[in-house]
């Protein structure tokens, strides 16, 4: 599993530009069951992403799509984790670590 987490790198003003694509981007990865979660980040300065059942090199892919990357609003932070405690709703995630 993976936490995405977006730090904006332009003025709000050029980010709420490109967000509708961005919208459409997420839409598109959560229709994939790709995206798990998203949202702001509080304060407003980027947001986080959680994904799963990709590769390391899938999810730096499908970074470097979004319409945030392209238009150069915003840079990422992949972190990946192993979930091998999740509420129900995510049992689905859950990943045994290899001893």
């Amino acid at each position: 599993m993976f936490v995405m987490e977006l730090t904006y790198t332009a003025p709000l003003e050029a980010v709420e530009d490109e967000m509708d694509a961005h919208i459409a981007w997420l839409d598109g990865y959560y229709a994939a069951g790709v995206f798990l979660a998203s949202g702001r980040k509080v304060p407003r300065d980027g947001g986080v992403i959680l994904a799963g059942g990709v590769s390391r090199a899938e999810i730096e892919k499908i970074a470097t799509q979004d319409p945030f990357v392209v238009a150069g609003v915003c840079a990422y932070r992949i972190t990946e984790f192993i979930a091998t405690k999740t509420s129900a709703d995510l049992a689905t995630v859950r990943e045994n670590p290899v001893v």
